[in-house]
């Protein structure tokens, strides 16, 4: 079972950015799709963005235009900027991987070969 490994969490304040990356050690496949969720204390999960290989990419309303994914020369996956943050951005953010793309629904649609990690916290303070 392969595991996801997400960083790039931290504390800023209101207006900052953050870049979120989500690791997968050993991806043996051609393709990929990458959810992002968050979690806020007491609330449900969310599905904040996804990026599948194919380029297909789905945002939160709340976050279209200050969330994009970019080219991570460290990594295998898309790193996602997070600008413009605000206080409702705080939470727990988590990845998963996915062979398969994005779907109507706006998640990755396909088989989870790497779930949630551990995840990384971002904390925005106005």
């Amino acid at each position: 079972q392969l595991q996801t490994v997400e960083s790039g969490g931290g504390s800023v304040q209101a207006g900052g950015s953050l870049r979120l990356s989500c690791a997968v050690s050993g991806w043996p496949y051609s393709r990929y799709c990458i959810d992002w969720f968050r979690q806020a204390p007491g609330k449900e999960r969310e599905g904040v963005a996804s990026i599948a290989s194919d380029g297909r990419t789905n945002y939160l309303d709340s976050v279209k235009g200050r969330f994009t994914f970019s080219p991570d020369s460290a990594e295998n996956t898309p790193y996602l900027q997070m600008n413009s943050l605000k206080s409702e951005d705080t939470a727990m953010y988590y990845c998963r991987a996915v062979v398969g793309s994005v779907g109507a629904g706006g998640y990755c649609n396909g088989r989870i070969m790497a779930d949630w990690g551990q995840g990384t916290q971002v904390t925005v303070s106005s």
